[in-house]
């Protein structure tokens, strides 16, 4: 049933991506929907303007309706752990959305003022947080735990009030991880799609070796103690699904742009996934192409207020490469391997450390 489940969620969302995209694009397009182009940018991107953007509707939409479907097809009950991400998800898309509609009705590229669009995240971090710590289940197990987390809980108890700071922390660094990453064609769906697929490996593994099933483990010790871990499965293969889908449309030259209501999702998808299976550190392994960009600007930055002088030609580091003379598609490709590179030592960490316990 399990497995059903996670094939089911996965080729569903893939399926409504593949169709479902090419009719938000004329949508969009009808409307006038498209990018705005900051003058700032390479020079390269100029031709991207007016490229239909917020298709992150598109796998928000396939990602909730496969795995809804897949819950009715096999007669499974939902979790909270899963719906819980999925909340976490579809609520930083919501404030996505609102920000790349204020950029293309106002034709404002900030979109949304910094201090409302921060709220709208606290908001439904805080949320996640909070909703997170509660619905235990049978063996006192909840969504989230208030402990530090890398391949599972290690260390003592910080509290709720901690908790929800650290929660904060994680979502909105992967968001802005996801979003800086989403500048070239493809690049965070591509990078996205291979973490996905590291999370639905890590609820197979997890369900496995679940402390539930203690008794019939031959190493009981090394159980792992997460409330839903299959269903965290199901979520992270549907996500996968949609995402791949949605890949078909995004890579390069792309007809449709995710926007901020697809990067801010993806990277609540990926908070919540970590924090829910209680890999919070390992996030920044496997997602190290987030973390490897997001470093970028934070040098660049930092060290043009310090000394006034530039790292790179260009922040985000992508952006880097194509001003040396790199194609497009030559960095996405590249970033690409680099992502993979990651997903494989982060697995690997993942399977070491349970088979160190």
């Amino acid at each position: 049933m399990g497995m059903r489940q996670i094939l089911f969620s996965g080729a569903i969302g893939l399926f409504l991506t593949l169709i479902g995209t090419p009719l938000l694009i004329k949508l969009l397009a009808r409307k006038g929907y498209g990018q705005f182009i900051r003058d700032d940018g390479p020079r390269s991107h100029g031709s991207k303007k007016g490229t239909p953007t917020m298709g992150g509707i598109s796998f928000i939409l396939a990602t909730l309706i496969a795995y809804a479907a897949t819950k009715v097809i096999t007669g499974s009950q939902p979790t909270f752990s899963g719906v819980l991400v999925l909340f976490l998800f579809a609520g930083m898309g919501l404030v996505g959305f609102l920000d790349d509609y204020i950029k293309i009705v106002k034709q404002r590229s900030l979109g949304l003022r910094a201090k409302a669009k921060m709220l709208g995240q606290l908001i439904v971090g805080v949320a996640f947080a909070i909703l997170s710590l509660n619905f235990a289940d049978a063996r006192q197990q909840t969504p989230a735990s208030d402990r530090l987390s890398f391949v599972q809980d290690f260390g003592w108890s910080f509290g709720p009030v901690i908790f929800a700071i650290w929660a904060l922390f994680m979502i909105l660094a992967m968001s802005n991880g996801v979003n800086l990453t989403d500048g070239l064609d493809g690049l965070a769906t591509g990078a996205s799609v291979m973490v996905f697929g590291a999370y639905t490996f890590i609820g197979v593994w997890q369900y496995q070796e679940s402390c539930a099933n203690a008794k019939t483990l031959m190493n009981p010790s090394a159980c792992f103690e997460v409330r839903d871990p299959l269903d965290l499965a199901v979520v992270a293969s549907a996500l996968m699904g949609a995402c791949f889908g949605f890949l078909w449309w995004n890579t390069s030259p792309a007809k449709i742009f995710m926007g901020d209501t697809g990067s801010l999702a993806l990277g609540g998808a990926l908070a919540g996934l970590a924090i829910c299976s209680r890999t919070e550190l390992l996030i920044a392994v496997l997602g190290g192409l987030f973390v490897l960009i997001t470093m970028s600007v934070v040098i660049q930055v930092g060290s043009f207020r310090l000394t006034g002088r530039r790292v790179f030609r260009m922040a985000p580091l992508q952006h880097h490469f194509e001003l040396k003379g790199w194609s497009e598609v030559l960095v996405v490709v590249r970033f690409w391997i680099v992502q993979g590179m990651c997903v494989i030592v982060g697995l690997g960490i993942f399977y070491a450390g349970w088979r160190a316990q």
